[in-house]
């Protein structure tokens, strides 16, 4: 399980600077059905694909750790699902967007329940080790 935290947390991080750039980068043209959305929806997303960045240097900095922190990556989840449950209350008041956003929504909405259970999977193997060691004098 330590293994598959540090391979998510990795791709996770990785995909969102990725995706952050791409914003960036693109602008509108980024976003399914914005191209004609204005200079207004452009600035903010470039701006919002620039948050992503961090938000991806982030879980990199998680992964780089030894252990994962736990709570960083709880954290981090809980803010990637935030941003699912956003999508719900587009969804809600709005209808449903381009099919891609609703891909989207499932993995937001998905992988965090995966994050939380794995979150403390290096901790636990510290801690196992660390009860395990013989008490030195």
């Amino acid at each position: 399980m330590a293994r598959t935290l540090r391979i998510l947390t990795q791709l996770m991080g990785w995909a969102c600077v990725t995706i952050g750039l791409y914003h960036v980068a693109l602008g509108n043209a980024a976003i399914p059905g914005a191209g004609s959305a204005g200079t207004t929806v452009d600035s903010w997303g470039r701006f919002m694909g620039a948050s992503f960045v961090g938000y991806g240097l982030a879980w990199l900095w998680a992964a780089r750790q030894r252990p994962i922190p736990a709570r960083a990556v709880r954290w981090l989840a809980g803010v990637f699902l935030l941003g699912g449950m956003g999508r719900l209350l587009s969804l809600a008041m709005h209808g449903w967007p381009q099919w891609f956003q609703t891909a989207l929504a499932v993995i937001e909405l998905g992988l965090p329940p995966v994050f939380f259970w794995l979150a403390d999977a290096e901790e636990r193997i510290l801690r196992s080790d660390v009860a395990a060691a013989p008490a030195g004098r």
